[in-house]
């Protein structure tokens, strides 16, 4: 039993690493190891102590990925010889972060948890865009729901979102893009606009604006690829340009036919 020892998991935010709390920048202050997913930027690694244990936990470019069992047996065993042990992961340990898995693993072997909360990637990522998540008038409603199932099946929740007039952001879902805008053109919602932003508030991040029956083909252009977020509904259209694209794509198709 590691009754000395503590962890602590520390939301890393959407990507910029100046989007993290002062309470998470003060937890690596803190720790004496440092275990980080691929989805939190390294550049936070800067602010650990001299000694501090840092290693990579996360999957990134087709290396290999530690399981999430092999991943709490790593946590008891620094807490065996270390006091406080950072788990680092992107966005916020709690949205579709496994931080409850860590957190149960931890106190069933007497460690101490404690949680940082970090600024989640579904909602950040359209916010630094301009694309909002509600709009008076607009909608009254966001869903936030994972592209897929453990089982790699599409999650059922996209189709009960399909047909409310939420705005719909769709985690780690680049793979089932087709099938997932097939179920929001079933619904009736073909002409609804679509953005997907890849490694949103990064400076390598890359935008395309589309509707549902089009954006596949306008992603597949542009060679978008995960990490990316899908945003579905009416509020797309309060971005800057994307009621410009939309109609321009519109007329060019009338005068082409």
């Amino acid at each position: 039993m590691f009754m000395e020892a503590k962890l602590v998991l520390v939301g890393a935010g959407p990507g910029d690493p100046e989007l993290i709390t002062l309470k998470g920048i003060n937890a690596i202050r803190n720790a004496d190891v440092i275990l980080y997913d691929a989805l939190a930027n390294e550049a936070l690694l800067q602010y650990a102590r001299p000694g501090c244990i840092t290693r990579f936990v996360g999957k990134r470019f087709g290396c290999h990925a530690l399981s999430q069992e092999a991943i709490n047996c790593l946590v008891l065993e620094y807490a065996a010889r270390y006091r406080n042990i950072v788990r680092l992961k992107g966005g916020d340990p709690f949205v579709f972060g496994r931080g409850q898995e860590e957190i149960e693993a931890a106190r069933s072997a007497g460690m101490r948890v404690e949680l940082v909360p970090g600024i989640s990637s579904a909602i950040a990522v359209p916010e630094m865009q301009f694309i909002p998540l509600t709009s008076r008038g607009v909608n009254e409603s966001f869903w936030v729901t994972t592209g897929t199932t453990k089982t790699g099946e599409v999650s059922a929740d996209i189709k009960l979102a399909a047909q409310s007039t939420a705005t719909v952001i769709i985690l780690m879902a680049m793979s089932k893009l087709e099938e997932i805008m097939d179920i929001f053109t079933t619904h009736g919602k073909s002409g609804t606009p679509v953005a997907i932003i890849q490694n949103g508030t990064m400076p390598d991040e890359k935008l395309v604006i589309g509707t549902v029956k089009d954006i596949q083909f306008r992603a597949a252009a542009e060679g978008m690829s995960n990490p990316a977020i899908i945003i579905v509904g009416e509020t797309v259209r309060l971005h800057s340009s994307s009621l410009h694209q939309i109609v321009n794509h519109t007329v060019q198709k009338t005068i082409n036919s």
